[in-house]
C-alpha cells in the first residue's frame, strides 16, 4: 500500500485486525486506510480513538470513525512515544530532549476534562540523563516500561512517578518496544544489532536475537513462538547501498531457540516498523521507501517446526 510521501515510522493494527493504521514523516491523512501523518501512534482497546505524537510539538487524540480531533496536548519539543493504558482512560506520552528542553514522560486522565483544557498532566516525570525513545504500558496499567537512547530500560510508576525497576541489556539506542498479546512480555529492537525479550513486570531478560545490522522494529507473534524483526543500515546510507547488501528483509526468529528460520524481501530501503496481525496469520511492515506491505503466511508456516 502506498499512501505516504515519506518514510513510514510506525504501523498498528486495531484489536479486531480489520484496520491498519500507519504514520509517517509527512502530513497525510487518508480515510481509506485511516492513516495519520505523524511520528508515532497507538489505538485504544475498543478502537474508538487513536493517539498520535508528532514533531510539531503536540500529542493529539482522534475519533477513529470520523477523523475528528478530540483533544490537543501541546508540548515544548517533539513527541517521541505515546500510548493508552489497558482501560483506555489514561494516556502517556514522552517528549524529546531538544531545543534546551529535557525529556518528560507525561500522564493524562481522559476522564478529567480540566486536565485536557489546562494542558496539565496529573503526572510528569523528568528524564534528565537519557531521553526516552520507546515505551509501552505494563499489564494492568500500573506502570510504563520505557527504553532510552543509551539502551537502558526504566519502569516508571503511573501513580507516583518513581522508578520501580531497571534493566541494561542493550548497549545502544532502543528503537522500538512491542508487547506480547497478553502483555506479560515485550520485545525491544536496538541499534546494537539485537532484539531482546523481557518479562514486563520484573524486566528479567529472557532471550536475545542477533543480527549484523541495526534492528529498527520487532514484534511477537500472537499464536506462534516467533519474533519478526526489521531493520537495515542508517537511512542516510540507503542511496549508496544495494537492496541485497543493505539487508532490508524482514527476519523471523524462533522465540525459544533464538535461531533465525526465515527472511522475507520486499522493501527498497530499511524496514522501520513491523506488526503481526492479531490473528497471527499475517504481518505488515513499513519502510523508508514509504510503502506498507502486508504479507499473508502460507499453510507451511503454521506446520513448520524448528529442530532443536
Amino acid at each position: 500500500m502506498s499512501g505516504h510521501e515519506r518514510s513510514i515510522t510506525q504501523i498498528k493494527y486495531n484489536r479486531e485486525g480489520d484496520l491498519l493504521f500507519s504514520v509517517a514523516k509527512d502530513t497525510i491523512y487518508r480515510l481509506l486506510s485511516y492513516t495519520l501523518g505523524s511520528l508515532t501512534c497507538l489505538l485504544s482497546g475498543d478502537t474508538k480513538n487513536v493517539l498520535t505524537g508528532s514533531a510539531d510539538n503536540s500529542c493529539r487524540l482522534w475519533d477513529c470513525q470520523t477523523g475528528k480531533q478530540l483533544a490537543l496536548f501541546n508540548t515544548n519539543s517533539a513527541v517521541r512515544t505515546c500510548g493508552f493504558d489497558f482501560s483506555g482512560n489514561i494516556i502517556m506520552f514522552s517528549t524529546d530532549k531538544q531545543m534546551g528542553y529535557q525529556c518528560f514522560l507525561n500522564f493524562f486522565d481522559l476522564r478529567d476534562p480540566q486536565q485536557i483544557e489546562d494542558n496539565q498532566p496529573y503526572q510528569t516525570i523528568p528524564c534528565t540523563d537519557h531521553k526516552i525513545t520507546s515505551a509501552v504500558w505494563g499489564p494492568l496499567g500500573e506502570f510504563v516500561n520505557a527504553g532510552h537512547e543509551n539502551g537502558e530500560i526504566n519502569q516508571f510508576s503511573a501513580k507516583s512517578g518513581e522508578i520501580l525497576n531497571k534493566a541494561k541489556e542493550h548497549t545502544k539506542h532502543i528503537n522500538d518496544m512491542q508487547t506480547s498479546v497478553d502483555l506479560t512480555m515485550f520485545v525491544t529492537a536496538s541499534k546494537d544489532n539485537t532484539a531482546k525479550l523481557f518479562d514486563s513486570t520484573s524486566l528479567n531478560h529472557i532471550k536475545t536475537f542477533k543480527t549484523e545490522r541495526p534492528v529498527n522494529s520487532a514484534a511477537i507473534s500472537p499464536i506462534m513462538d516467533h519474533v519478526v524483526m526489521g531493520g537495515g543500515q542508517e537511512a542516510m546510507e540507503v542511496t549508496t547501498t544495494s537492496t541485497r547488501i543493505g539487508k532490508f528483509e524482514a527476519r523471523f526468529f524462533h522465540a525459544a531457540y533464538e535461531e533465525e528460520f526465515g527472511r522475507v524481501k520486499g522493501h527498497f530501503g530499511p524496514i522501520n516498523c513491523v506488526a503481526f496481525h492479531p490473528d497471527g496469520k499475517s504481518y505488515s511492515s513499513g519502510g523508508e521507501d514509504g510503502y506498507v506491505r502486508i504479507h499473508h503466511f502460507d499453510p507451511h508456516y503454521f506446520d513448520f517446526e524448528l529442530e532443536a
